[in-house]
């Protein structure tokens, strides 16, 4: 059986990762990622310059729960796709980071700390 979602690593709070950096947050292999891409539709990293991947915090998340769909609960690829469909709506509304939003947490703990000390 494959490893919980829970003992996956924590995603870090930045806009973009590469291919690599999803492999190791979801402990898939990158082909397997560029599979999925073509398998399910909501996975849909933004490719740039020379066809590389960048994939979105919301990105990583699907792909966590596609993984969780096939390698935990045991669905097949069509029954996962069928899955992530009736859950669109809960998938469109996962957060995008803005970094606006996060250096605003970021200034607001600082002045926390400072106001602190």
């Amino acid at each position: 059986m494959a490893e919980a979602l829970d003992a996956l690593p924590e995603v870090p709070d930045k806009r973009y990762f590469t291919i690599g950096e999803v492999s190791e947050l979801c402990a898939l292999k990158p082909h397997v990622l560029r599979y999925w891409e073509q398998e399910f539709a909501q996975l849909n990293p933004v490719k740039r310059r020379g066809n590389r991947r960048y994939y979105q915090q919301r990105d990583v998340m699907i792909a966590r729960e596609i993984r969780s769909l096939l390698y935990e609960h045991g669905f097949t690829i069509s029954g996962a796709r069928m899955q992530l469909k009736s859950k669109g709506k809960n998938l469109a509304a996962l957060p995008t980071i803005d970094a606006t939003d996060s250096l605003a947490a970021i200034r607001r703990d600082l002045e926390t700390l400072r106001d602190e000390l």
